[in-house]
């Protein structure tokens, strides 16, 4: 299936302390928003520090030639796997980052060859998610909705974006193997939303220099809390680099730091709630009986026309009023009227994922309700643990060991941080939601897409839509900015039905977005 060459030469430098697996933030394994309260299992095991005499090369790669079939067509391509470092003011080398950088082969003006850039979250994950689950040129084996198979591997990926554009996936400091160089570095360097959005832009356009990629038309992706991060980036490449976009993908995307009153915040996660019901047949018969996507508009003009109202109301509503509105959140998500009016009209994610099917002994997951979970008690306002965490930690983690270290021949002994020790992160002064839309209104090249999962609790679909409209008030880059919903989670590329869609929705897009030769960038 592939051809493989170089071996990647290790340098022995060493890295800082190593750690276990750190408290998830946000948005689970890729990331996101941060949950209500975190779950159990997200709980630190934290090891004495100590240090480590792995040997790290902040500089060092192997490349090697391979070929995938997309669309019923062989394309080759190149593979460049290895870490490139991130530089200081004064030019020391402070980290390496790791990255695996895919070229097609048969291509011979770069010019004209998009080139997308593309981040997962957490913040502390890798890119792993999306590099062997939806984009890149290989897949894991998994089953057709997602869930974790035996024996592992891994397979060709036939939906791939590697036939319009190539790709670079980069972990950021402290995930995969990526190593801060240095006991003394500070860890504010790396570690908070803007200092992340600094130092990658920085890097990226090392990157982009090294590999002579100025003249490709670019792409940011990112996932969960890799949307804020892009978001950020978007705007720091435009003003500190003068490096320009065609475009910003959103997968799953956080709050992008817009802020949603207690009342808003309540109110947005009911369209989400009617989703994660209308799946596991928790609706009223004449709800049920209706395709998700006819279901789901009655609810959303329910959310934004009264019940935001009516839960900023406070204790000016009515009991009648109250009643009403109970009634129906109760009908959209099968919920029973009484927990609404026990929690003043705010039931909690973690509660709708413990009570939804309490009476059935499950929970549902927190990242894509289609898992289910089995707790200790029935009892309780939250799950024991996160169903579908724990199943795609199960699906991924020995896939990409198996493919970085024997088929692209990537040789070290560090442990590949599927979450990365990046505690504590600073999580203040995010404007990255407002970051994007000036970058849009002054880049007139600029085109955002955002993918959601309907059933995605952590970075909800419809809260993904508030966003959107309050990065483009005015409604003025509502040409430019499209949404696209799909029957799973977070990871809605996990199910093999929105692989295909996702990827070609992604293609489409690209395609869209790449400006004709000449075209100019005005208003």
């Amino acid at each position: 299936m592939r051809k493989i060459a170089l071996l990647l030469p290790v340098a022995a430098l060493v890295c800082s302390s190593l750690f276990a697996q750190p408290r998830s933030q946000g948005g689970g394994a890729p990331g996101g928003a941060a949950p209500a309260a975190a779950t159990p299992q997200a709980a630190p095991r934290e090891e004495k520090k100590q240090s480590s005499d792995i040997p790290f090369n902040p500089d060092a790669t192997s490349s090697s030639n391979h070929e995938v079939t997309i669309k019923g067509q062989r394309v080759p391509y190149k593979a460049t796997v290895g870490t490139m470092p991130v530089w200081d003011e004064d030019g020391k080398t402070i980290a390496g980052l790791f990255f695996t950088y895919y070229e097609r082969t048969d291509v011979r003006d770069k010019g004209t060859r998009p080139l997308v850039i593309s981040f997962n979250g957490g913040p502390g994950t890798a890119s792993v998610w999306m590099h062997i689950a939806y984009t890149g040129p290989v897949l894991i084996k998994i089953d057709d909705e997602g869930y974790p198979v035996q024996p592992y591997g891994f397979k060709e990926n036939p939906h791939s974006i590697l036939d319009v554009a190539d790709i670079v996936f980069i972990d950021p400091v402290n995930t995969g193997f990526s190593r801060i160089v240095g006991k003394d570095v500070p860890k504010t360097k790396f570690f908070g939303i803007n200092a992340d959005v600094k130092y990658l832009a920085e890097w990226i356009n090392s990157f982009v220099s090294r590999y002579n990629r100025w003249s490709s038309p670019k792409y940011l992706i990112g996932e969960s809390y890799g949307t804020t991060r892009v978001s950020g980036l978007a705007l720091e490449l435009q003003e500190s680099h003068w490096m320009y976009l065609n475009g910003v993908i959103l997968v799953s995307p956080t709050d992008l730091g817009i802020q949603r009153s207690p009342a808003q915040a309540a109110a947005l996660r009911l369209p989400y709630y009617a989703a994660t019901a209308w799946y596991h047949k928790k609706l009223p018969a004449d709800l049920q009986q209706k395709d998700l996507t006819a279901v789901l508009p009655e609810v959303e003009a329910f959310t934004m026309n009264e019940l935001v109202s009516a839960i900023n109301k406070g204790s000016l509503l009515s009991d009648a009023e109250r009643k009403v509105i109970a009634a129906k959140m109760a009908r959209y998500s099968g919920i029973a009227e009484s927990i609404y009016l026990q929690n003043n009209l705010d039931v909690s994610t973690n509660l709708f994922w413990k009570e939804l099917l309490r009476k059935e002994g499950f929970t549902v997951g927190r990242l894509d309700s289609r898992y289910r979970g089995i707790d200790k008690k029935d009892a309780g306002e939250r799950p024991d643990y996160n169903a579908e965490l724990t199943s795609w930690l199960h699906a991924f983690t020995p896939p990409i060991n198996m493919y970085l270290r024997e088929e692209l021949k990537y040789k070290t002994d560090a442990r590949y941080y599927m979450f990365g020790p990046v505690n504590p992160w600073d999580r203040t002064n995010d404007r990255t939601g407002e970051n994007l839309g000036r970058a849009m209104s002054t880049n007139p090249y600029l085109h955002v897409l955002v993918q959601s999962g309907y059933y995605d609790g952590a970075c909800d679909y419809f809260n993904a839509k508030y966003n959107m409209w309050q990065i483009d008030p005015a409604g003025k880059l509502s040409s430019r900015i499209s949404w696209e919903g799909y029957r799973s989670g977070h990871m809605m590329y996990l199910r093999k039905e929105d692989l295909a869609s996702s990827n070609e929705h992604l293609r489409q897009f690209i395609k869209k977005s790449t400006p004709k030769p000449g075209e100019p960038a005005k208003y």
